[in-house]
């Protein structure tokens, strides 16, 4: 793929998002014609990737209203009379019940998948979205939107939240830097990455990214005379974050050493982290490099350790135990709304015995 790239973006991130924007464009063309203004309608009004989830949702929507109507040869011949002829009813039977748990013959083998309330609540969210704008765009004269039951999801609580301690985090570092507790095998592949791990791990914890804000860092996002690296988040906005003294020692030699010292393709010559191959770290093998250190930290399996988003819970909570305003860890960590932060600030580690000790009321 040749692309142009006349924004600031970096070409990494570019290609990225024109891979999900082909994949896109492909699940539309196998979709009808009568819903090309929708296709433009969530083109603008969401991000790439909630546009991607939306197009696969209603993809096999598409296909379920198949399975009545077999005189329909393809779901890019479907009218929109079919959906306008859709009740509440169906559609509350669409999600309730056959979304719940469907089977899928593939290669001659029977798969069942099984949706629970959050991803059948996604799924609602997909649909409502087009049967909305059918509705608001006159290609459909019925609106059921009243008549679909709700979907309950429970709400994220402060206790259910999974995160390191201060203390665990603490021998998370302890264990990259001197490779403690690893297997033999760890060790030889420690030996060869220690300060392409830490520095990982450092940027987790201590600026809470998402883990495709990390793997997409490439050495040119480095401003190191103004202390200062760029994160391109969701909905593609740019961020300047200010470079900690000590991140940026441990950045400066590992690109002075490991990342020299490493073979790398021409296509990921920017990338900042590299597998042993030389290629851009993939975000399968950041998952699987925090599970093994994280697991180290908390004692258990590897199986249990946890993943990057866990250290980004970390980051979060830990900045709040340490006097910092939810407000302030709301702007760093890019929460969408300050409720999301104060689950985190709910779950400062002792605060309940500090309230009862600290009340007095008995002198």
């Amino acid at each position: 793929m040749k692309i142009h790239n006349k924004s600031g973006k970096p070409m990494n991130i570019v290609i990225s998002e024109n891979k999900l924007i082909e994949k896109c464009i492909e699940l539309e063309t196998q979709m009808p014609v009568f819903l090309k203004d929708y296709f433009i309608f969530i083109k603008n009004a969401v991000s790439l990737s909630t546009r991607y989830a939306y197009l696969k949702d209603i993809h096999f929507f598409l296909n379920y209203l198949l399975i009545d109507n077999s005189h329909i040869k393809s779901i890019v011949d479907i009218k929109p009379q079919l959906i306008n002829d859709f009740t509440a009813r169906d559609f509350n039977y669409f999600i309730g019940e056959y979304c719940s748990r469907y089977e899928v013959d593939k290669n001659g083998s029977r798969i069942i998948y099984e949706n629970h309330n959050r991803s059948l609540s996604r799924k609602k969210s997909s649909l409502l979205s087009l049967l909305k704008f059918l509705y608001r765009n006159e290609q459909i004269t019925s609106n059921i939107i009243e008549g679909l039951n709700p979907i309950k999801t429970p709400k994220p609580q402060p206790d259910a939240i999974k995160k390191l301690s201060v203390e665990e985090a603490g021998k998370l570092i302890e264990i990259v830097n001197t490779g403690k507790g690893l297997t033999e095998k760890e060790l030889d592949f420690w030996r060869l990455t220690q300060q392409r791990d830490r520095l990982i791990i450092l940027l987790f914890i201590i600026y809470g990214l998402r883990i495709s804000e990390l793997q997409s860092l490439n050495v040119s996002s480095f401003n190191l005379n103004r202390n200062e690296f760029k994160i391109f988040r969701k909905r593609g906005k740019e961020v300047d974050m200010p470079l900690d003294e000590k991140v940026k020692k441990y950045l400066v030699e590992y690109l002075e050493t490991e990342l020299k010292n490493n073979k790398v393709s021409d296509k990921d010559s920017d990338a900042l982290f590299l597998s042993r191959q030389g290629t851009r770290l993939t975000s399968r093998a950041i998952q699987n490099l925090i599970k093994k250190y994280t697991s180290v930290a908390m004692q258990t399996s590897r199986s249990n350790g946890y993943s990057p988003h866990k250290l980004r819970a970390t980051a979060a909570s830990s900045m709040i135990e340490f006097g910092f305003s939810i407000y302030d860890v709301q702007n760093l960590l890019d929460h969408d709304s300050v409720l999301t932060t104060q689950l985190y600030a709910a779950h400062r580690k002792n605060a309940k015995k500090e309230i009862i000790e600290n009340l007095n009321w008995i002198k």
